[in-house]
């Protein structure tokens, strides 16, 4: 098991309107979330293009954390105040401390949550098989690490989960190639800035022109390094831990 210290940046949506208005913004359901759930979302641009991949968590009945990779928190903020009009809901930065727990197994939850740790919440992560599991808090965590974060890459590569930076450029990157859109999308709730583009390429069962692959590399592999096969370029890399990186590869290039 790998348990490392993840770094995460957070906001906390609160008021009155908080939830319905963060259904109205985000491509996932959250106006259905109980009080200690969560799930990801995409928050889109108007024309489709990915502003962040977030989880929201539900904390309570008008309160909203909104954590996702740090370097972003402005971005992402920006967004979500840019259509707030007559809402009565407050987005302030919250400071997150986050734990991340990678097994190849089911993780048992109940047993990573330290004694006293009832600030401690214990959330889905990546595609939420149970496999994935951050603990998050406003407060530090007390528990024991495991492995590096070169075992952790190592277990992201392995779930093809793209991250913010390396997979995901606010404004430019299309949700379908992300791969996260079966996760991180609701086909039945409504509409929110950028369902269009979603929506349109979801019917017609097309796909981006470039997916997101976990691969085999060569030793000595860079990040924007191409994916050269038969001397055609198909792709190019985006994160790379030793042998094996993540790469946005052209849809119709078999691996």
């Amino acid at each position: 098991m790998i348990v490392v210290d993840l770094p995460r940046e957070a906001l906390l949506v609160s008021g009155r309107d908080a939830g319905s208005y963060l259904h109205s913004q985000l491509s996932n359901d959250i106006a259905s979330l109980a009080v200690g759930a969560s799930r990801p979302s995409l928050v889109l641009e108007p024309t489709g293009r990915v502003v962040a991949l977030v989880r929201v968590t539900r904390r309570a009945d008008a309160e909203f954390v909104v954590d996702l990779a740090p370097g972003f928190l402005d971005v992402l903020a920006a967004r979500l105040a840019k259509f707030k009009i007559r809402v009565q809901a407050d987005i302030t930065p919250l400071t997150v401390h986050c734990v991340a727990v990678r097994d190849q197994a089911p993780i048992d939850v109940g047993s990573l949550v330290p004694a006293g740790g009832d600030h401690v919440a214990a959330l889905p992560a990546w595609w939420g098989d149970g496999r994935a599991v951050d603990l998050l808090s406003t407060a530090p965590i007390d528990i024991a690490r495991a492995g590096t974060d070169h075992d952790y890459e190592a277990t992201r590569i392995a779930a093809v989960w793209p991250e913010m930076g390396p997979e995901i450029v606010p404004g430019d990157t299309l949700p379908a190639a992300t791969g996260v859109v079966s996760v991180a999308v609701s086909f039945s709730k409504g509409c929110y800035p950028g369902q269009e583009l979603v929506e349109r390429m979801d019917s017609r069962g097309s796909t981006a022109p470039r997916t997101l692959r976990s691969i085999s590399v060569p030793t000595g592999t860079s990040v924007g390094d191409p994916v050269v096969i038969d001397g055609e370029t198909v792709g190019v890399i985006t994160t790379v831990n030793g042998e094996r990186a993540l790469a946005y590869v052209k849809r119709d290039v078999e691996l």
